[in-house]
């Protein structure tokens, strides 16, 4: 994960017909992707906001 996607923890993920998921885009807080969410679902399609950010694992 990039410093840039550290940066925007709150993530808009789009459910594809073949069954994958694809990012569409990435937010600060979750009050914007809620926002940024309602206006995508106008248009149709399976949405989902979710908090992706990855845990750096230590080996000891």
């Amino acid at each position: 994960m990039t410093y840039r996607d550290e940066l925007r923890p709150w993530a808009i993920f789009q459910r594809l017909p073949n069954g994958q998921n694809k990012c569409i885009y990435r937010f600060r807080t979750r009050t914007d992707a809620d926002a940024y969410t309602s206006i995508l679902r106008q248009g149709g399609g399976i949405l989902k906001v979710v908090f992706d950010q990855q845990q750096e694992v230590t080996q000891g």
